[in-house]
């Protein structure tokens, strides 16, 4: 645990009134993270492949997130400067600097105009990877690092993510355990970010506003020809 972290969690314990926790209570905690219990599998996302795609499409447009289905890499670029096209929005997008997102041959589009970095408040569309997407809510999940910043889920107005087919998985726990498979060894992200539909509240009469807190628009494209 670094000095700053433990200061934090000293600081929150004193104004609890609390001390360290005991041994026993420690050791039970460390079991626990170290051996999760299953939470309830909703039956809904118990299906194969082709119907979790349909699912994931189905419940993601059904929270005001657009979709589309590529048949590979190489067909990203030109799906991505439609829908800008489409919406009536600049040409510039801002890239993750993720492998899957390089690994897309942008210089096919002359329309577009690339660069990469971390998201900042000037930059209208963002582009990023998906760790995975889950089917029973239309949601994606992004964990932060360096080749993933956060501040492009959340600055631009418009975010666009990718995600591979073979990644779409049936439900949460599904998800949490990939997240734990592929991270847990090396420590997992600061943050785990999921993402159901662009930003919205309802909290002034009610009435739904996107794009209150985050991006307006949430567009997701589904690459089949990818590894799991």
């Amino acid at each position: 645990m670094t000095d700053s972290r433990a200061a934090t969690l000293g600081a929150i314990r004193a104004a609890l009134g609390r001390g360290p926790l005991p041994d026993q209570e420690t050791a039970a905690l460390e079991a626990r993270l170290a051996n999760p219990a299953a939470g309830v599998v909703p039956g809904r996302g118990r299906v194969d492949a082709e119907a979790r795609i349909a699912l994931f499409i189905a419940e993601a447009e059904r929270v005001s997130a657009t979709t589309a289905r590529v048949a590979g890499p190489e067909a990203v670029p030109a799906v991505v400067a439609r829908f800008l096209r489409e919406h009536n929005l600049p040409s510039t997008v801002k890239l993750a600097p993720d492998p899957q997102v390089r690994s897309i041959p942008w210089s096919q589009q002359s329309a577009l105009t690339v660069t990469e970095g971390h998201g900042e408040k000037d930059d209208v569309v963002g582009v990023t990877g998906a760790f995975c997407g889950v089917a029973e809510t239309g949601t994606l999940v992004l964990l932060s690092g360096p080749e993933s910043p956060s501040t492009l889920d959340f600055l631009p107005d418009t975010h666009i993510a990718l995600v591979p087919a073979a990644r779409i998985f049936g439900t949460y726990e599904e998800a949490w355990e990939r997240v734990r498979a592929e991270r847990g060894a090396d420590g997992l992200p600061r943050a785990v970010h999921w993402i159901t539909g662009p930003s919205r509240t309802a909290d002034i009469e009610q009435t739904l506003l996107l794009g209150a807190h985050g991006p307006r628009r949430l567009h997701v494209v589904i690459v089949d020809a990818r590894a799991p």
